[in-house]
């Protein structure tokens, strides 16, 4: 079973008023973080959708050229992030069985946490495993390649929510335990940065 992690990283982050893509987490960055956790469970090919300050922040990611996807439409928000990392693995040489959704700015989700995730869709009848935000599912979610097609449809800033919402009986869901939470603000920053 081969499954592409794309890791999210395009957003401008307005409302951090500073590239947290590069901001200080642990020993490296929050991408930084994202790609180490994907990498360090040896079950996923990680590739990062990057958009704006995209120059700015792949001095600062150890990944090669090949696993960067460069989103230059990506204000038009995360659907277009997703669509077009889609578009770009099916450039690749590769025939991937799913691929895993993932956000550069959720430091808490850990190899661990995606190492359940790839297990629970490795084993179970399911076609799609995501996250439970208890009133919604979300990303972290693992698609099956049935859905590529739809996956590279989306283009607003919508993410995958249409698609989980549509396949909702086809789900597994995740409990987080409270990693789930995502750096938005400042204030969400210091409260993981410590």
């Amino acid at each position: 079973m081969k499954i592409a992690n794309l890791i999210l990283a395009a957003g401008s982050s307005t409302r951090m008023q500073q590239t947290k893509q590069v901001l200080p987490y642990k020993d490296t960055t929050l991408l930084g973080n994202a790609v180490q956790q994907a990498e360090s469970t040896a079950l996923l090919d990680v590739y990062v959708v990057l958009g704006a300050n995209a120059a700015e922040i792949k001095k600062e990611i150890n990944v090669k050229e090949k696993q960067v996807f460069n989103n230059l439409n990506w204000k038009k928000g995360l659907g277009s992030s997703i669509a077009h990392g889609i578009v770009e693995l099916q450039k690749l040489d590769e025939e991937y069985n799913a691929v895993l959704i993932s956000l550069a700015d959720q430091p808490l989700i850990d190899s661990a946490y995606l190492t359940k995730m790839v297990s629970l869709f490795s084993t179970s009848v399911s076609t799609i495993v995501a996250t439970n935000y208890g009133d919604r599912v979300g990303v972290p979610a693992i698609f099956d390649s049935e859905y590529f097609a739809e996956l590279r449809q989306l283009n607003e800033d919508f993410g995958a929510k249409e698609i989980l919402i549509k396949h909702a009986s086809e789900i597994v869901m995740v409990e987080p335990n409270g990693k789930e939470i995502d750096v938005d603000t400042q204030q969400d920053y210091n409260s993981i940065a410590h």
